[in-house]
């Protein structure tokens, strides 16, 4: 009796452990089913992680729905709205679906708040580049202004009653590029929920999303239970920032959240090499090159992710001082930046949330 009530601790830790394992629990999170799947579209990896009884018709559902979304929207895919749009005569009315038509809607917002410099008219100079092909080149400088001229927001005209877009000048064209993305991650995660699920993990090429909280671990849940700590059994997602000189999965930041969209921009997903210089995609509507603002690293913290896509363009390109000006003036936006010196700043919402990994890099 007294080995046993010394030992009374340990003797119910093990007692605990066995149950847990052997599913016989009144409330154990970790049975509860999980499915995930990985596939190329939006020309990226997408990655979706849920959790629930029917998370593996539910991702169906939603990859189904981004395979939609790349039909319609893509620039390149033959037939799609955008495509049908790109292909138009000059100052023609083009009726688009109404899921694109609040894409082109909320792209022009994003343009206009940037002051062009996130710019939906930025197909004529994405094709110049050909930055993501096979044959990406640098254009001479006669080219470069060329496409300058056919590039403008306000060279793209909206009829919200028939819900038609027209381009005002022969030769631009709109990519969805910097927006569509996050456009289908904020569907994922609307696809998730009417499938009763609440617990969901996305990842479209950089661009996370995450639905409510993370199971926890069975150590954790163990713990957890021992302290008799229910509100533990959930946790935040951690999610990584990439180390923008390193490749992928090497990270530099973390930050735990829920119900949030994450949306990093870079120049080191796509580009290339002439000559000893690497070229990137995220082009200046106003210089035509590569933006140059001295960031190489730009992070969007928000409720839904395609806010979230177009700003940290917008963010990327703006640079350090403007750029997190104009995200402080966002309600519910948080931002943070890595410049060419590696020095981290964020804006007043995220003081005390980001724990950098990486001692290379200095939060300011």
């Amino acid at each position: 009796m007294r080995f046993i009530m010394r030992h009374l601790k340990l003797l119910l830790t093990i007692l605990l452990v066995v149950i847990i394992v052997s599913g016989v629990t009144l409330f154990n999170p970790l049975n509860e089913k999980s499915a995930s799947k990985t596939d190329f579209m939006l020309s990226t990896v997408i990655s979706i992680k849920a959790y629930g009884g029917n998370a593996e018709k539910a991702i169906d559902a939603a990859m189904d729905r981004i395979q939609e979304i790349e039909d319609t929207m893509s620039a390149y895919t033959k037939g799609s709205d955008i495509w049908n749009l790109n292909h138009s005569k000059p100052n023609t009315a083009v009726k688009i679906g109404d899921n694109t038509f609040q894409v082109v809607k909320r792209g022009l917002y994003y343009s206009q708040l940037t002051g062009g410099n996130f710019d939906i008219s930025i197909k004529p100079l994405g094709d110049l580049w050909a930055i993501g092909s096979e044959k990406p080149k640098v254009p001479e400088e006669s080219e470069i202004q060329q496409a300058i001229n056919k590039i403008g927001y306000e060279k793209i005209q909206l009829n919200e009653d028939e819900h038609s877009v027209k381009l005002l000048q022969e030769g631009s064209g709109i990519d969805l590029g910097g927006i569509a993305k996050g456009y289908a991650a904020d569907e994922v995660i609307r696809v998730l929920k009417n499938h009763g699920i609440k617990s969901a993990y996305a990842d479209l090429g950089g661009n996370v999303i995450v639905l409510g909280k993370k199971k926890i671990s069975l150590m954790q849940y163990i713990r957890a239970a021992i302290k008799g700590d229910k509100q533990s059994m959930q946790t935040d997602w951690r999610i990584g920032i990439q180390n923008p000189a390193e490749g992928r999965g090497i990270l530099m930041a973390v930050i735990n959240v829920s119900d949030k969209a994450i949306v990093t921009s870079g120049p080191y997903e796509r580009n290339f090499k002439k000559d000893g210089k690497i070229y990137h995609h995220i082009l200046n509507p106003f210089t035509g090159y590569p933006a140059s603002s001295g960031l190489i690293s730009a992070t969007i913290i928000a409720e839904n992710s395609m806010d979230a896509d177009a700003l940290s363009t917008s963010l990327f390109l703006l640079g350090e001082e403007k750029g997190l000006q104009l995200i402080e003036s966002q309600p519910g936006i948080e931002a943070m930046t890595i410049n060419q010196y590696k020095q981290v700043r964020t804006t007043k919402g995220l003081k005390g949330k980001i724990e950098i990994i990486d001692d290379e890099y200095k939060l300011q």
